[in-house]
């Protein structure tokens, strides 16, 4: 078997990493060979722990210096994103980062130049459009199963109170920027999945609100947020990113279109024979029914950028631009949600 074509240093070694590792060394195409952390790492600890030496850096500087490194993956808290990013791209590394990529658009511009000016490639993990469910979505709106959707909501439900992990540090605005930036960011760029690649922004009016629950007091911003889209086509969408509710977590798709409609795993199409339209057909696709890092779709996701990293291209779905895109209206959906006004996309 062939070694690993790709070295990746990991920023970052906590709950996000511990996916992000097994995921990277799955693919047989990178491997994990060095991780930066803010706590002392032994190196005989890793070794140990993975199966193969890993060199453990104190000095992200040295890490940015490593000849040996091709990648690096940012998987430290979102407010230290950006330099993190900048300075990688600027060391000509190619980037995997977690979402959100910055919590200010000055920041997210920023990122853009160095991008540009460094012409790295890179990945940005809104894997959601790597899961079983939304690849299955896809598949459905390039079959025209569904013809020209017109309307489409996506939502994320997710309680996230003192029992979740990153509670600890995402209720507070300056780590987390809103509800919409640090979770339901999923479900927007999901929507944009849906509308199609041709589709564009135009107007954004979002409201948002609070839960009066004891469990969710601890937040210093609204934690219920709607979000609704006029794009520049006369179609409309509508996200909500909720993490004040309690209820199992819950990843709601409707689409509608002039041939048929899609809710989560179901659909209904007049291009199929005669199906009974009283009735759903089931889709046999994994939904999107966790927040747990362990049952993202990683792999995939990871496969198709080192492929893309060999063939010296962007990689599909998930690179910088089309993440950036999807910030750029979260921006305006924050935007607006705080001023009370509707706000225009450029």
């Amino acid at each position: 078997m062939s070694s690993p074509t790709y070295n990746v240093g990991i920023i970052g070694h906590g709950w996000v990493a511990s996916a992000h590792i097994p995921a990277i060394n799955a693919t047989g195409k990178a491997r994990v060979t060095a991780i930066y952390s803010s706590r002392p790492l032994d190196e005989k600890e890793l070794a140990a722990k993975y199966g193969y030496p890993i060199k453990a850096y104190s000095d992200l500087g040295a890490m940015y210096a490593d000849r040996d490194l091709d990648v690096i993956d940012i998987c430290s808290f979102p407010k230290e994103h950006p330099k993190q990013f900048i300075a990688a791209a600027k060391a000509g590394k190619h980037i995997i980062i977690e979402k959100p990529l910055a919590l200010a658009p000055k920041d997210l511009a920023a990122m853009a130049e160095a991008v540009k000016q460094t012409k790295v490639k890179t990945c940005v993990c809104f894997e959601v459009r790597w899961s079983s469910q939304f690849k299955t979505i896809k598949g459905v709106l390039d079959a025209g199963l569904l013809g020209s959707v017109h309307f489409a909501e996506v939502d994320y439900y997710h309680g996230i109170g003192p029992w979740y992990g990153q509670f600890r540090w995402s209720h507070q605005k300056d780590e987390a920027g809103s509800s919409l930036l640090s979770a339901g960011c999923h479900a927007l760029d999901a929507l944009l999945l849906c509308m199609g690649p041709d589709a564009v922004p135009a107007e954004v009016t979002a409201y948002s609100t609070s839960s009066k629950s004891e469990y969710f007091a601890p937040y210093d911003f609204p934690t219920t947020q709607i979000s609704m889209v006029k794009f520049s086509d006369g179609r409309v969408g509508k996200t909500t990113s909720c993490v004040d509710c309690l209820q199992p977590y819950y990843f709601h798709t409707h689409l509608v279109g002039s041939h048929g409609s899609l809710l989560d795993d179901k659909f209904h199409s007049t291009k199929l024979g005669a199906l009974n339209k009283a009735k759903w057909s089931q889709l046999s696709c994994g939904l999107v029914d966790s927040g747990d890092v362990k049952d993202h779709p990683y792999e995939s996701q990871f496969h198709a950028f080192f492929d893309a990293l060999a063939a010296g291209k962007e990689m599909p779905l998930t690179s910088f631009w089309d993440a950036y895109k999807s910030h750029q209206l979260i921006f305006a959906a924050d935007k607006s949600a705080k001023t009370g006004k509707p706000v225009k996309l450029a």
